[in-house]
């Protein structure tokens, strides 16, 4: 891997391949790794480039008091800086997809392509009120869950509770993907886990009726209904959106299925020459 320096903070990254690049950003609480399945597909055809976001994976704790997902995207934007790439195709995962989202408002037309998995335009992925928020928020609540059991059954925790809603297994449908994932959420400090939840929840979805760049999003057919539901608002409502549903696939649908999600990726990269 390699090493981006920040004023407060030192990213790590990946690149491989010489072709035309492709930008991965990661879900919340995990790393770079979650794209394995598309570095290994792209590779010898693209420049996968995968990044760990601060709180996360290599990169982890930053001299940072709060996150948000602004941040998150002026890192995303100095790494695209530092490796000198202009019209990238983006690839988000879940919080990855908030990033990508950001970017694509202040970059309309910048990107040569999108791809979004498990995307979602807020969390919780429901329309609140106006100002209840700050009221509603579960940050006591998950400040004390972190403090009594830590970073890895809070998360166990919160999957209890979608599943216990929505009657879906959401994260994965394979135990092996999903112990992988738990892996990953373990190696979070509380305090990131903290900070990066509390960037999710504050996160404000850009209207992205101005985008002019191509858009795919894909979700798994177990994938939360509020979240198919703002998948499908994303693609409807920039210029140029598709979605797709994988079957037997959860929230993680990179790596459910990651053959159908590459071929996918592939054809819509095919289409835009790219």
């Amino acid at each position: 891997m390699a090493e981006l320096s920040l004023d407060d903070a030192t990213l790590w990254y990946d690149s491989c391949g010489d072709g035309s690049p492709l930008v991965f950003v990661h879900g919340g609480w995990q790393n770079g790794r979650a794209w394995q399945p598309q570095v290994d597909r792209f590779d010898s055809t693209h420049r996968p480039i995968t990044l760990d976001v601060r709180g996360h994976g290599n990169t982890g704790v930053t001299d940072v008091d709060e996150y948000s997902i602004d941040l998150f995207t002026d890192d995303l934007e100095a790494l695209l800086d530092h490796l000198d790439l202009e019209e990238p195709v983006l690839c988000g995962l879940s919080l990855g997809s908030m990033v990508v989202q950001n970017y694509l408002d202040r970059h309309p037309d910048r990107a040569a392509g999108a791809i979004l998995g498990g995307a979602v335009r807020s969390m919780p992925p429901v329309e609140l009120p106006p100002g209840a928020k700050p009221l509603l928020s579960p940050m006591p609540a998950l400040t004390a869950s972190l403090s009594m059991t830590g970073p890895e059954a809070t998360f166990r925790s919160m999957l209890t509770s979608i599943r216990a809603t929505t009657g879906q297994r959401w994260l994965s449908v394979e135990p092996e993907v999903r112990e992988t994932a738990m892996e990953a959420v373990g190696e979070v400090d509380s305090a990131e886990y903290r900070k990066i939840f509390n960037a999710l929840y504050r996160f404000d979805p850009p209207e992205l009726s101005h985008v002019e760049t191509p858009t795919l999003v894909v979700h798994g057919d177990q994938e939360a209904p509020p979240v198919k539901r703002q998948s499908r608002e994303i693609a409807a409502e920039v210029e140029d959106g598709a979605w797709l549903e994988l079957e037997n696939s959860g929230h993680l649908v990179n790596q459910d299925r990651p053959t159908a999600f590459n071929e996918a990726a592939a054809a819509f990269l095919e289409e835009r020459g790219y």
